[in-house]
């Protein structure tokens, strides 16, 4: 997974969990019909309640490919999604 700082973002701060999955969900499918592979999920580190939520929302999504806190800022995940049919 290659991650620069062209990756797109996302940043959940502020957000109520009741919107993470509408948020993260569109977020994963405009980024699928583009093309992109690789995103970033900013959710904080604070209380692990985003976390936890982004987290649930990933597992379920089908073009999720694979997903991981980031090992540098565990206020972020890193998402890699599966390649657009053609």
């Amino acid at each position: 997974m290659l991650v620069t700082s062209k990756s797109p973002k996302l940043d959940l701060h502020g957000e109520p969990t009741s919107m993470v999955g509408v948020l993260v969900n569109q977020f994963i499918y405009d980024n699928y019909l583009i093309k992109n592979k690789t995103l970033i999920i900013i959710h904080g580190k604070s209380t692990n309640i985003l976390t936890k939520e982004v987290h649930k929302v990933l597992k379920k999504n089908p073009y999720v490919k694979e997903y991981k806190l980031n090992n540098w800022n565990l206020g972020e995940t890193l998402v890699e999604i599966k390649e657009k049919d053609r």
